[in-house]
């Protein structure tokens, strides 16, 4: 059912990016938006369906249930309700209603164009605030971006088939070891890489591996699996733009810092297999893959390293959900990037998750980095509480990460592999 009246251009503004309209496109945007009241138990949004339609919650509470039967609520008092409701398309939640609720339903399409017509926020120019060039290209990108994406016209980058082909070899309960050596071993490259981590420290037997075979059988398949993807994943923060490489270096460090810092977390911690948590650390800033690739077409935007920081925050975590759930991830790692700077986020599983551990990690690899200021109490962090095996408290924390700190190289080490 549809209401009749709009809302007043106040309220509008509480949602993003509808604050970054003037009142007049404001004006046009409420004219075309339609109304809708659901009562409880009524399904809002379909997950798989392509609509086209931006939600945003005016009243009420609704539900989010994944495809893996994870829910979340969203109420319309709370700060997750200020942006559009499971806004990817085809959408990736089955919506429904808790409570009574309205909703304001409008066209991404009609709202796309209204928001590359919008000369600057709405709300900086009430303030008087000068705002450079370099702000309309961002939100340029921004909107470009989320519409790219909405509709599937991004070209999110895709795992390495030697990759995808381990994995699935081992996910089959019938494969043997004989099986996906040969899987690995169609890309000499990646057996080489695979020799050499199971005669690094980490994995070293009493005798040297010399064949792929003998490496699948020392690490056993779930590792090889895990360490076969991390080795592809180097090739996706690679590009043939000297500027941008630069940028993707940079990327690559900060992830192969919190992916060691994972693995030793994970091992001194938790139950959570060390590589799983590696290769979660690893990804956690994957989404900003894509979004480094479409800066580097916005001249402005990308010389501006604080426009260039804000669109990262922005797009990283629907981004890098996309991509993986687009590779087949397991919940758990999407879980992982979605959340990976959500500091107050906390899983509903009762033992540690992927999601605490890369928390964690993060929290560590920014600690005497110009982000320290920033960042909350360790003792106000529930992930930190989660890893409680140890009884994690921040000195303690800190001496543990200190006492493994040549694991910590270790780990370095093995993902330096060439």
């Amino acid at each position: 059912m549809a209401g009749q009246e709009s809302l007043p251009l106040s309220r509008l503004r509480q949602f993003q990016p509808l604050n970054r309209l003037t009142d007049e496109q404001l004006v046009v945007l409420a004219s075309r938006a339609e109304r809708r009241v659901h009562g409880p138990g009524q399904k809002v949004a379909e997950r798989g369906v392509r609509d086209g339609m931006d939600l945003f919650l005016v009243a009420g509470v609704v539900e989010l249930e994944s495809a893996d039967g994870r829910k979340s609520l969203i109420d319309a008092d709370g700060e997750k309700a200020v942006n559009p409701i499971a806004r990817l398309q085809p959408r990736m939640y089955n919506v429904t209603a808790v409570r009574p609720c309205e909703l304001l339903v409008v066209e991404q399409d009609i709202l796309n164009q209204l928001l590359r017509a919008a000369p600057v926020r709405q709300a900086e120019m009430e303030a008087g605030d000068d705002v450079d060039s370099g702000e309309s290209e961002e939100h340029h990108l921004l909107m470009e971006f989320y519409a790219e994406l909405r509709s599937n016209q991004i070209s999110l980058p895709s795992v390495p088939d030697v990759a995808w082909k381990v994995r699935r070899l081992v996910d089959r309960d019938d494969s043997s070891a004989n099986q996906v050596a040969q899987g690995v071993a169609a890309d000499p490259a990646m057996a080489a890489k695979l020799v050499r981590a199971s005669n690094s420290p980490l994995y070293r037997g009493f005798s040297d591996v010399r064949n792929v075979r003998e490496a699948v059988v020392r690490l056993g398949m779930r590792t090889t699996r895990q360490l076969v993807t991390v080795f592809a994943l180097r090739e996706v923060f690679k590009t043939r733009q000297p500027a941008l490489q630069k940028e993707m270096d940079r990327l690559w460090r900060h992830s192969r810092e919190v992916a060691a810092l994972s693995w030793v977390l994970a091992d001194g911690a938790t139950r959570l297999n060390p590589e799983e948590a590696m290769l979660a650390g690893l990804l956690h800033d994957i989404g900003v893959v894509p979004v480094l690739v479409q800066a580097e077409h916005h001249v402005n935007l990308f010389a501006d390293q604080a426009n260039l920081a804000h669109a990262v925050a922005e797009l990283r975590a629907d981004v890098g959900t996309a991509m993986l759930e687009s590779w087949s991830f397991p919940a758990s790692f999407t879980e992982a990037v979605r959340h990976a700077e959500d500091w107050g986020y906390e899983s509903r599983d009762p033992e540690p998750q992927l999601v605490d551990v890369v928390i964690v990690a993060q929290l560590h690899s920014m600690i005497g980095s110009s982000q320290n200021a920033s960042l909350p109490a360790f003792d106000e962090v529930p992930a930190y509480r989660r890893l409680g095996e140890l009884e994690l408290n921040a000195s303690r924390s800190l001496q543990l990460l200190t006492e493994a700190r040549a694991r910590v190289e270790e780990v370095h080490k093995l993902l330096s592999i060439h």
